[in-house]
């Protein structure tokens, strides 16, 4: 399993993470995911966007715990919505479950991921909840330190229940329903992830079964992807806030900056696989760390080897590939998404992103027939010389 991550987070020494950990499947005794034949029936190819009840039940409470109240990077305050939840839930902060959750954030922020990531491995039957028949333990591990060993939400499942039923969340989440639709749907339209999807299958050997958007207004600067395995059967699941709507941009720039958070998750699924093949010359061409990253930078320090650097340029790099093939009539479209990138990427201490981005737009324009994997050895080549 791999899981990509990134927060910030107040009080924390960490301002930004942007960590990839591997962890083999074959090590972990408990299994995550039960993809059975009507599951994989039902969800081939088919990509779809949720705002699962149980989950938002998990955010609502760590949100009215003090770290999530005192924490508007974990927490996104800044909406209606969030408004309207501390008129409803605000009263029931003392109760003994808000505090051990309290407790269990401030002991550990990734707490956070365990108990929200588990929550899909149960759902509401009327007041009680019972325990979903595909996702069995979603979330055991976001590094080779940090493993659990028990789902929270079986250990807590009791509480949770009298919470919900005390807090009357169920008719909360019910009358919430016209704003989550309309989050789905700005999903559906600004970010489209069929097209990404589709792009990067047609650019990529690697195939994917299934994609999930888990989505919670209350996402705020914690953001990750996964992917879940069974029965010959791959299932990317990214864990995402709203859609950004920014009236200052255009619709098309909208889009586009709405489209590159989701692309710029989802094509880490794609370029692992040749990035592996040719791991040892990219080891080799990029060795000099100073060329490629501003090591005085914080975030910096989490792409420790060539290998990792590389990756998180192929990473944006592509995304600019995707936007010259949609709006390949539209410069102006171009401009802005290349430009973005080339700035937030040397805001990060990717120094090189734009000679790294111009070499790989001439390959493609030299190569339009290849797949982006057949382009890895030129582009390669070209960082040796650097």
């Amino acid at each position: 399993m791999t899981i990509k991550f990134n927060y910030k987070m107040k009080n924390i020494s960490l301002i930004l993470i942007f960590l990839i950990i591997s962890i083999s499947v074959n090590a972990q005794k408990l299994k995550k995911v039960n993809f059975d034949n009507n599951f994989k029936k039902e969800h081939q190819g088919k990509s779809n966007v949720e705002i699962n009840e149980v989950k938002e039940l998990l955010h609502i409470m760590i949100a009215i715990t003090d770290a999530g109240l005192g924490n508007d990077d974990m927490i996104n305050q800044s909406t209606p919505y969030y408004q309207e939840l501390l008129k409803h839930f605000k009263p029931f902060k003392d109760e003994s479950i808000i505090i051990k959750f309290d407790s269990l954030i401030k002991a550990n922020p990734l707490n956070y991921i365990f108990l929200t990531g588990n929550a899909i491995s149960y759902d509401f039957k009327r007041n009680k909840l019972i325990k979903d028949k595909n996702y069995i333990f979603p979330a055991q591990s976001v590094s080779s330190h940090t493993t659990i060993k028990e789902n929270p939400i079986t250990t807590y499942k009791n509480e949770l229940e009298r919470f919900a039923e005390k807090s009357d969340f169920r008719k909360f989440y019910r009358n919430s329903k016209k704003y989550y639709d309309e989050v789905i749907n700005d999903y559906n339209t600004q970010a489209n992830i069929d097209k990404q999807w589709k792009w990067l299958e047609n650019n990529f050997e690697t195939k994917v079964n299934n994609y999930v958007i888990m989505c919670s207004p209350l996402i705020g600067g914690l953001n990750y992807t996964t992917s879940y395995e069974d029965n010959d059967f791959t299932q990317i699941f990214l864990v995402v806030p709203p859609i950004s709507n920014l009236e200052n941009l255009s619709d098309i720039n909208k889009i586009i900056t709405n489209t590159r958070p989701i692309f710029t998750e989802i094509d880490h699924n794609y370029i692992g696989k040749p990035t592996d093949k040719y791991e040892k010359i990219i080891n080799e061409a990029l060795k000099t760390r100073e060329i490629w990253v501003k090591t005085d930078k914080y975030g910096t320090k989490y792409y420790p080897n060539p290998k990792k650097i590389f990756d998180e340029y192929m990473t944006w790099s592509i995304y600019i590939l995707y936007i010259m093939d949609y709006f390949k009539d539209n410069k102006a479209a171009f401009d802005y998404a290349y430009n973005d990138i080339n700035s937030v990427m040397i805001d990060r201490g990717f120094i090189k992103i734009k000679e790294f981005n111009d070499t790989l737009i001439e390959l493609r324009k030299n190569n339009p027939n290849n797949k982006i994997e057949e382009l890895y050895p030129e582009l390669i080549e070209w960082c040796k010389t650097q």
